[in-house]
């Protein structure tokens, strides 16, 4: 009698995944529904909300983001001035909806900031806030912290103010709509001009030794008939120019905490020689040498990650990226102020409605740039925010890396016994504590991981380009190769994948 592995049907597997991703809240005990005294009082905050006196409704404001956002943070318009450019930078007041020792003051304190799942978010605000009054929507009248910068022919800032305002954001733009205005050359001159500034603020970060990861992004789309797939690309132009203003309105806020010796900056410190020998070392293996002589983030942006081995330096570089945490000061200016990836010292600054730590930011800068005093409120919480951050900094690393796990075990499930070709990322021993898919394990609540059941001897990280994933795999695997990988089992419950080299 023979017997035959039977298949879940398409219909069964969604009905699989979609409980392994609802799981994970449950799992990783992300916060369920706001509670009914936080909901009355944003609704409350709302409903007696006041605009700033400042009108800046004058100032043609718009957003950039992904087509589906509806927490819209930023704003932004530029213009010529001179030989330079005017920027201005709306940041959405949320501030001025939650009030200092209130319920929702310690729920967003609890939450840290939005986490995202497959099937949804979990926001740090209640939406009448984060998704409706304090979101910057195209046609709405809305308050914001108003920046406003000068910058010269080279796009280095000159000046700085920041103001409460009340403005209007007039459309509500997506990256991939704006690209392809700006590569069909019908753009309108703002979006110009920020192609054009956001060009030079690359340069500006070329000579000060930033750098920035071109990493493919791995993003879970929902389908139409409720499965999922995933896509993997590397960043539009447009998104780095745009990151460019939010990175430059960063720096201005850390300048201005520093100069006031009050405030919070995120930091993280330089690698050590032993990961840029180790790096290096890689580069030179995978055929695009680092000199060491070109700063390793002008040499970052050199690299292209449609190619194999450029893709394995670009995974290898992630190491350089580390340690990166927060630090307070108040009357005391620290030493150790700079964020070492951006080559200056930096302030999360521009997302409020989605993390927490920004919202202080904001009313500090805001104080500091119109020589008022800081508020109370903002200076007595600066000693709790690094941890909050942190924690919550980690949660939403570990849910974002075992929801991509789950997807990734669902997209194999129907090929089991298959043959793909797939790229060597890294080629290691597995770590003590790494599941079978090369990533670390754990749930979040202190209750381990996986076993691995590719065994314990050598074994790599590879890519299989179509479906989209990553996964270990057993073998003598050399970073930057091409081989032929066969699935040998996947697993959605426990996002297990194993797989072995064909040849």
């Amino acid at each position: 009698m023979s017997h035959h592995r039977l298949t879940p049907s398409v219909h069964e597997q969604q009905n699989q995944l979609a409980e392994a991703l609802k799981a994970l809240r449950t799992t990783l005990e992300l916060p369920g529904p706001f509670p009914e005294d936080v909901l009355r009082d944003a609704e409350a905050a709302v409903a007696e909300h006041k605009l700033p006196d400042l009108d800046f409704t004058h100032v043609e404001f718009v957003t950039i983001d992904p087509a589906s956002s509806t927490d819209l943070d930023q704003a932004l318009s530029i213009e010529r001035s001179g030989e330079g450019y005017k920027v201005y930078y709306a940041i959405a007041d949320v501030p001025s909806f939650v009030a200092p020792g209130g319920a929702l003051d310690a729920e967003t304190r609890r939450r840290g900031q939005t986490f995202y799942t497959p099937d949804g978010r979990i926001p740090l605000h209640p939406e009448i806030i984060s998704e409706a009054a304090g979101s910057l929507l195209a046609g709405q009248l809305c308050a914001a912290f108003v920046w406003e910068f000068e910058l010269d022919d080279a796009a280095e800032v000159t000046s700085v103010l920041v103001r409460r305002a009340q403005v209007r954001s007039r459309a509500k733009l997506s990256y991939k709509g704006v690209q392809a205005e700006l590569d069909a050359g019908t753009a309108v001159p703002v979006l110009q001009l920020l192609k054009e500034v956001g060009i030079k603020r690359v340069e500006l970060e070329r000579r000060r030794g930033g750098a920035s990861l071109n990493m493919p992004e791995q993003e879970i789309q929902q389908l139409p008939d409720g499965g999922y797939r995933i896509v993997a690309a590397p960043p539009l132009p447009v998104e780095d120019w745009n990151a460019q203003i939010s990175l430059m309105t960063g720096m201005a806020a850390a300048a201005l905490m520093l100069r006031g010796k009050v405030g919070i900056l995120r930091t993280m410190p330089a690698p050590d020689e032993a990961s840029l020998r180790h790096f290096h070392r890689q580069t030179h293996a995978l055929g695009k040498p680092w000199d060491g002589e070109m700063r390793y983030g002008e040499y970052l942006r050199t690299l292209d990650p449609t190619d194999p081995r450029q893709l394995a330096i670009v995974h290898s570089a992630g190491m350089l990226f580390r340690g990166a945490g927060y630090t307070t000061f108040d009357g005391t200016v620290p030493q150790a102020a700079a964020q070492s990836a951006i080559g200056a010292a930096y302030a999360h600054s521009t997302a409020p409605l989605r993390r927490l730590v920004d919202r202080f930011v904001l009313v500090i800068c805001e104080a500091l740039s119109s020589g008022t005093e800081v508020p109370a409120w903002a200076r007595e919480a600066l000693p709790s925010l690094p941890a909050i951050m942190a924690t919550s900094d980690q949660m939403a690393a570990r849910l974002e890396r075992l929801a991509l796990d789950t997807v990734e075990a669902a997209l194999l499930v129907n090929h089991v016994g298959q043959e793909f070709d797939a790229v060597v990322i890294s080629g290691s021993k597995p770590a003590k504590g790494t599941a079978a898919n090369g990533k670390p394990t754990g749930n979040g609540n202190g209750n381990g991981g996986k076993a691995n059941g590719n065994g314990n001897g050598p074994s790599g990280i590879v890519q299989i380009a179509e479906p989209a994933v990553t996964a270990r795999c057993p073998g003598e695997l050399e970073p930057g190769t091409q081989v032929r990988v066969r699935v040998v089992s996947s697993d959605i419950a426990t996002r297990e994948i194993r797989l072995e080299l064909v040849g």
